[in-house]
């Protein structure tokens, strides 16, 4: 992958610190989270797993403002998130771009309605370098494979300079080795963007390479109905980019597997660095 471009001048926010207290939230009668404490601090990227239905979108949408919590607060940088928080940018599985505009425009989109032209201009300019789309700035959605449309969907929800990137299985829908180059070109726009990043993913192996914790989300075995709470938390080994053979990761991969119910058939060589919330 070729060196990720300098860093575009910046539009708005340093990264921020997120804080969830006692979260939680209903559709009718079904409870699908409950009690969800947890503190992200600044420019920390933080992982959730869990099964499919335990409410990891649902919690996105939380933080975003997207949709209001039954019960406690999220807060972003101290102040509570009543409505849809410009602090906020989400990027999700399908790129949603639009398709008769291009690329540029596209990315162009997420800039705040107050950006000056030029200044505009330059941003937009910076991004597309910094995801590697230069050479694709006059292109429409049909004419670029998916995984260029994910890295146009990325820089349109960085353009507005977020202090805090979420991000709903970005790439999911990618091949396997697309989806490892997009991992490792997300890690390059942390580098240059360092934005907080909360990330909903599937893939036990991503959540390993991209996050500082993860996070399990899941219903208590004994209490299915009260929803989903935070099952374990774990602090990943190791600097990013992490060496993807590591045997500490594989350990830990091997316990997250466990917790998710799926047997890992793994002899664990050492201690890993998790806790269980109190």
């Amino acid at each position: 992958m070729p060196a990720p471009a300098a860093a575009p001048e910046r539009a708005l926010a340093a990264p921020l610190p997120l804080r969830l207290r006692g979260v939680g939230k209903r559709f009718g009668a079904r409870r699908v989270l409950t009690g969800i404490d947890l503190e992200v601090g600044a420019g920390e990227i933080v992982a959730l797993l869990g099964p499919s239905g335990c409410g990891k979108s649902t919690l996105l949408r939380l933080i975003a403002g997207l949709d209001h919590p039954d019960d406690g607060t999220a807060l972003i940088d101290g102040t509570a998130v009543a409505d849809v928080d410009q602090r906020c940018a989400v990027a999700f599985q399908e790129p949603r771009l639009l398709p008769w505009r291009t690329v540029e425009r596209n990315v162009r989109l997420g800039l705040p309605r107050d950006t000056a032209g030029d200044a505009g201009a330059a941003r937009v300019r910076g991004l597309i370098d910094l995801v590697q789309l230069t050479d694709a700035t006059g292109l429409r959605p049909r004419q670029i494979s998916g995984g260029m449309a994910q890295r146009a969907a990325l820089a349109r929800a960085l353009a507005r300079g977020p202090g805090i990137l979420l991000l709903d299985e970005p790439f999911g829908a990618l091949d396997a080795l697309t989806r490892l180059t997009m991992q490792d070109l997300l890690l390059d726009i942390h580098r240059t963007e360092p934005a907080t990043i909360v990330l909903v993913t599937h893939d036990v192996d991503e959540a390993l390479a991209l996050a500082d914790t993860v996070v399990v989300l899941g219903p208590d075995e004994e209490q299915p109905q009260a929803g989903s709470g935070i099952r374990a938390l774990h602090a990943v080994p190791g600097d990013r980019p992490r060496d993807r053979t590591d045997a500490r990761l594989a350990d830990l991969r091997a316990e997250l597997l466990e917790q998710l119910g799926v047997p890992s058939h793994h002899t664990h060589s050492t201690p890993t660095p998790s806790k269980r919330p109190s």
